[in-house]
């Protein structure tokens, strides 16, 4: 035991201790202040620029400003698409710290469907991590609330507002004026990113579409001081977006509801022009839809319903649908065999109800057969022709004018091509030649189907539009504007393109036009049941085309037919005959023949022209500029 005290008591080995610890610690201590040094070091000096960047971007953020789109309203100033304010819930990826548990957690918050996480889900990709990403839009008022109680453990999650496109007449002109939705990944990829910053819509069909450039806008921009979780400190600096420019339709509400109202229930489609500018005044095809649902993406069952609905909602029958014109093409065709000398106002043709090319005994039959079991008289001239729509009379016409001089003379009166109207999914229609029918079916021309074109069946077809523009030509006797249904673009009007027929005498557009006086104002005309309580002069033409083929000894009996077999309904117009303000053009799918059509146009033009100033508007309460 005392030679334990003697070594604890040793000085100088407590000394050695107490110095090699000394040097171990100061060793240790220079190796650690050596590290921080050269960490120093990389930090200040060799990554400075790195960490420097990424200081100011954690510190102020640019971030982008949408524009207002531009307003469409009709003709009388009446709101048809506005953008309404809305709340955005968006989540910024790169702040979340793990996705899937904050997803999950508002879950839990709010009401978030598998579709919203899914279209979430596919916008990422194409998204910048630091930038905010929709997840759900049109936010409540409590879902506000709940998410702002809850945002200590909600990083990255943001409520932004935005405004978004709104439809307030929501079927009446979803045709017409089309509609915008959310921008997919396709568009994603084609897009320049610019102007799109901050924009989640892009115009899809219709006005929307096609004046895209003109309603988006241009995008503003702002520099922000953020705090560690990104919420805004300070506004640094702004520069405005530039709003879309708004537009002024010639399309009248007023004219639209009455198609609407006279179309309801039936297949069918109604285009109005004014002649004296080429302005659309009514563009409206049957059924519609309500665009309001695609702003911000539909749902599956509600897309499914519209697109598997045997109606076909979505379908644009204005522009799309291609019909046989059926006799609403005489009148073009009396003109022209006035201008090629075939015919004379005076010139008369043998109508015994039934018509044979020269050397073949097949029977081309007239419409009026089936009622009356003969033609329309012994001898039928132009006039008569037109009035009650002589088949036989035309035919005769056709077969001296050949089909190949008809699609000439018809192309000045812009068949068988678009319009240009300005809008999209124009359709061209058809009017065959016998070089068209080389091309397209490799087989040569048939006598017997110069025949179907003269009375407007066969391969021709013609979209309500263009026959509407048809239609124009004749009331302005050989002019007609390029329709347009913008009127003005931020209070500049347009140019208009003109469209201008050969010289005809004047006295073979009156004989025509007398023509189709009579078909309403003469007691034998085809629809004349329209004149009683006419309050106007109206030159039109009745038609009836056919859907399924009769066999020649086969009767077309409607009641023994399937709904959707039968004849289409046409009809066109313009009015008042001396001073025309209206040419328009209606078709009823399968509504049995013309008397289908003719209701549909007394509506649109009485509501244009016999009680101008009733506001159909007002009456059903729909939404006004006020």
């Amino acid at each position: 035991m005392a030679a334990e005290r003697n070594l604890l008591k040793d000085a100088n080995r407590e000394g050695r201790i107490f110095t090699d610890r000394l040097v171990v610690t100061l060793v240790i201590f220079a190796v650690m202040l050596g590290l921080i040094v050269i960490r120093y070091y990389h930090l200040q000096i060799v990554d400075h620029a790195i960490y420097a960047t990424q200081s100011d971007q954690n510190r102020l953020q640019t971030q982008p400003l949408p524009p207002r789109r531009g307003l469409i309203r009709d003709r009388a100033g009446r709101l048809i698409a506005e953008n309404e304010p809305s709340f955005v819930l968006s989540v910024v990826v790169e702040r979340t710290g793990g996705l899937d548990e904050i997803i999950e957690r508002l879950q839990q918050i709010i009401e978030l469907s598998d579709d919203d996480v899914a279209a979430f889900q596919r916008r990422r990709p194409s998204t910048r991590p630091y930038a905010p990403v929709p997840l759900k839009f049109r936010i409540s008022e409590h879902e506000r609330a709940r998410i702002a109680v809850n945002s200590h453990e909600l990083p990255g999650v943001e409520i932004e507002a935005q405004l978004i496109r709104s439809y307030p007449l929501a079927d009446l002109f979803a045709h017409a004026v089309g509609y915008v939705g959310r921008i997919n990944e396709r568009e994603l990829q084609t897009l320049p990113e610019g102007p799109y910053e901050g924009t989640f819509h892009i115009g899809k069909t219709g006005i929307e579409k096609y004046y895209e450039s003109v309603l988006l806008g241009q995008v503003g921009v702002q520099t922000v001081e953020t705090d560690a979780r990104g919420r805004i400190m300070r506004l640094v600096e702004k520069t405005p977006p530039v709003p879309g420019k708004d537009l002024t339709l010639n399309l009248d509400a007023d004219l639209q509801l009455a198609a609407a109202q006279a179309l309801q229930g039936q297949r069918g489609a109604v285009v109005a022009i004014d002649p004296r500018d080429g302005g659309v005044l009514a563009l409206y095809s049957s059924p519609s839809f309500d665009p309001n649902s695609f702003v911000n993406g539909i749902s599956f069952n509600e897309y499914a319903e519209l697109r598997d609905s045997p109606d076909v909602p979505l379908f644009n029958r204005a522009l799309q649908g291609q019909y046989p014109p059926g006799s609403t093409v005489k009148p073009a065709i009396g003109l022209a065999g006035l201008h090629m000398g075939l015919v004379t106002p005076q010139s008369k043709v043998a109508d015994p109800g039934w018509y044979t090319l020269p050397g073949d005994d097949r029977r081309y039959r007239d419409w009026v057969l089936r009622i009356r079991g003969r033609g329309h008289a012994d001898k039928v001239d132009l006039h008569m022709a037109i009035a009650e729509s002589c088949d036989v009379y035309f035919y005769d016409l056709a077969r001296t004018m050949t089909v190949d001089r008809m699609h000439d003379f018809l192309q000045d009166f812009n068949l068988g091509a678009r319009t240009g109207v300005d809008t999209t999914n124009e359709r061209p229609g058809v009017l065959p030649s016998s070089e068209w029918k080389l091309q397209n079916r490799g087989r040569p021309w048939y006598p017997g189907e110069t025949l179907s074109v003269g009375i407007g069946q066969g391969y021709m077809l013609a979209t309500p539009m263009q026959l509407a523009l048809m239609t124009s030509v004749l009331a302005n006797r050989g002019y007609a504007y390029k329709p347009s249904l913008v009127a003005e673009v931020d209070g500049v009007v347009p140019e208009t393109e003109r469209l201008q027929l050969p010289d005809i005498e004047p006295s073979h557009w009156q004989a025509v036009i007398e023509g189709m006086e009579a078909v309403v104002h003469e007691r034998s005309g085809t629809a004349h049941a329209m004149a009683k309580g006419l309050q106007y002069r109206v030159a039109s033409k009745t038609g009836t085309a056919q859907v399924i083929g009769i066999a020649q000894d086969e009767e077309y009996d409607e009641d023994e037919i399937a709904e959707r077999h039968r004849n289409h309904g046409l009809f066109i117009a313009f009015a008042p005959v001396e001073a025309p303000t209206i040419a328009l053009a209606v078709i009823v799918e399968n509504g049995g023949g013309s008397s289908a059509a003719v209701p549909v146009a007394r509506a649109v033009l009485d509501a244009w022209l016999a009680n101008p100033d009733k506001g159909v508007m007002r009456h059903v309460g729909l939404a006004s500029n006020g």
